[in-house]
């Protein structure tokens, strides 16, 4: 539960965390303990993706989540999980322990100890409060076999485009694994991020392949599409770093140059919330060939 109109700018009284703070405050006094339950998630969830600016909003916030409502410091965890049919063992959770206060716990397998069954994971909270987690999957492939990760809130697409001479300047064309590429062209590298939701600190990787030179060389800030970012360039990727990226689409361009000829791997694009991992998404491995 939250107002869309409750967000932050440069203006004193756009406090966005205060603000929400002072309504659990105001709804805790109306006895309502349903929409301080519901006031509570959100400014929680808030902070997943986004920091809490100032001394004043993080004592603000604190305040609201400790001392109104139900009490949200776990004194024991009941939640539940199950790997296919069968639920995690009492010992496996045992030996992790939980974090005082949050409850949080961290779970891990060797790769000898997955199986199929490891698809499918059920979480139960038998809790009187809210939780969220993640789950992790890590293995090494080969970049032309990675298949599009988009169905995050946090994703991102990519598409090479050909610059093509025309009357009235360079036409772009769709680059596809039939489009051949000569040396000396130059081609357009197309990143369009979407997010579902406001969030600070994300980190885009594009990864570019060995046989293209990027034509700007030099790391600055920009701003295009209402988004400001410091652009990187390095020897094998483009880095794209956002202090804040509101929700919304935004569509990033920059150029580089054929200038070795051969099969190469362009391999992929990858955007990951700093603050919160399981925030993230990436695209499919991209062949391209220089003649």
């Amino acid at each position: 539960m939250y107002w869309k109109e409750n967000k932050s700018g440069w203006y004193w009284y756009r406090a966005p965390v205060e603000t929400q703070a002072l309504l659990i405050e105001a709804y805790s006094e109306l006895r309502d303990t349903a929409a301080v339950e519901e006031l509570k998630i959100w400014l929680l969830q808030n902070k997943r993706t986004n920091h809490w600016p100032t001394t004043k909003a993080t004592t603000e916030a604190t305040y609201a989540l400790l001392m109104q409502g139900e009490d949200w410091l776990q004194t024991e965890d009941k939640t539940t999980f199950r790997l296919g049919e069968k639920p995690v063992s009492e010992e496996k959770l045992a030996d992790t322990g939980t974090e005082a206060g949050t409850g949080y716990r961290k779970l891990v397998w060797k790769a000898e100890e997955i199986t199929a069954d490891f698809s499918e994971i059920t979480v139960e909270n038998n809790n009187t409060t809210a939780g969220y987690g993640g789950a992790y999957w890590q293995y090494f492939e080969d970049l032309d076999k990675i298949k599009d990760h988009g169905t995050s809130p946090l994703n991102v697409e990519k598409e090479l485009y050909l610059n093509v001479p025309g009357s009235n300047g360079s036409n772009l064309k769709q680059i596809t694994p039939e489009t051949p590429l000569k040396l000396g062209d130059l081609v357009t590298v197309r990143l369009v991020v979407r997010s579902t939701s406001d969030m600070d600190f994300i980190h885009l990787k594009d990864m570019r392949a060995s046989g293209f030179e990027p034509v700007n060389v030099l790391s600055e800030y920009k701003y295009r599409d209402g988004a400001v970012y410091y652009e990187s360039t390095r020897d094998a990727a483009t880095h794209f770093f956002f202090d804040e990226l509101r929700k919304g689409t935004y569509v990033l361009e920059y150029t580089v140059r054929a200038n070795n000829a051969g099969k190469f791997s362009n391999g992929i694009t990858t955007i990951e919330s700093m603050y919160a991992p399981e925030f993230s998404g990436h695209t499919k491995g991209i062949k391209v060939e220089i003649r």
